[in-house]
């Protein structure tokens, strides 16, 4: 499989779980009746399995995680998979910011590569199948769950990929899941048909070699969409660069997520997603009148550095 092609498979399956080719790393979720509760990163690994404490074990022995201090003393409650971790907020913006750090987003594509990719290439060659668009739906299955039964129904059904033939097999592989997601007990998996619906438009349109540029969900997969920085990771400017305050265009960036952190860690209410909005400034003004200082809802250079201490 050449470059490219793998980074379609993989662009597909984070168009599926965060929205974007190149994956969100800092999106955390919990949904209702998710058996896996919270969830974090860029294949969206989940506190109920406890890949997400092995992913950021991982991540707090990596030299020079910027965030493995702060995140460490959590280790012990995600290794007992603690259901009150889906409700700490203090958390879910640390997980946000941390994936403004490289070394997470590093770590996160090892782990990923480890976990789903490379176990999905070798169920894909045991298989015989071998196009870059059957993988990406053998990956999808390693991802998403279920790869294991939808297989073996598949072959029930019409017999092994060598005897159907790898396009039969797979085309009748997404319906089969498809069919099983549409029934299944859970809301939260019956919401997710579109994956297979757009797989199927895919293998309708003959696109087994997954030549770029693709449309996949909405979202364009090409060469500029899977060049630079992951969407919703912010690498500058630097705290203490500007003063922050509501504006418009809002104000974006590393500085603001990190002010947002700051007050995250001293009580206030409020998610660290690195956009000074309407929010944010009440946020801010309920800091500034707690701590008698003028409530502007501005922070000004001297404010950022005292919330931001230890952070950047």
């Amino acid at each position: 499989m050449l470059p490219s092609q793998r980074q379609a498979a993989q662009a597909i399956v984070n168009i599926f779980e965060t929205g974007v080719p190149l994956g969100d790393y800092g999106q955390v979720t919990v949904i209702a009746g998710d058996t896996g509760h919270l969830t974090y990163g860029r294949s969206q690994t989940t506190l109920g399995s406890g890949n997400l404490h092995a992913l950021l074990a991982r991540y707090c022995a990596t030299v020079g995680a910027r965030f493995a201090a702060r995140l460490a003393p959590a280790l012990p409650r995600l290794a007992a998979r603690d259901l009150t971790l889906d409700h700490d907020g203090k958390l879910h913006n640390l997980l946000r910011a941390a994936a403004d750090d490289r070394t997470m987003r590093e770590v996160q594509d090892v782990f990923f590569d480890e976990t789903y990719w490379q176990p999905a290439m070798r169920a894909a060659a045991r298989l015989g199948i071998a196009s870059p668009l059957g993988v990406a739906v053998v990956y999808d299955s390693h991802v998403h769950g279920s790869w294991g039964r939808i297989r073996d129904a598949t072959d029930a059904q019409i017999g092994s990929v060598a005897a159907a033939g790898e396009p039969a097999w797979i085309a009748a592989f997404v319906r089969k899941r498809r069919d099983w997601l549409a029934g299944h007990a859970r809301a939260d998996l019956r919401a997710t048909v579109y994956r297979m619906d757009a797989f199927q438009r895919l293998i309708e349109q003959g696109y087994w070699g997954l030549e770029l540029p693709l449309v996949v969900h909405g979202q364009e997969i090409s060469a500029a969409t899977l060049a630079g920085t992951p969407s919703g990771c912010y690498e500058g400017p630097a705290p203490g660069s500007r003063a922050i305050a509501l504006q418009t265009p809002l104000v974006r960036g590393l500085d603001v997520r990190l002010l947002q952190l700051g007050l995250s860690e001293r009580g206030m209410d409020i998610r660290a997603d690195g956009i000074f909005g309407r929010t944010s400034m009440a946020c801010l003004r309920n800091y500034q009148a707690a701590h008698e200082l003028p409530a502007t809802g501005v922070a000004d250079v001297a404010l950022i550095a005292e919330l931001t201490a230890g952070l950047a």
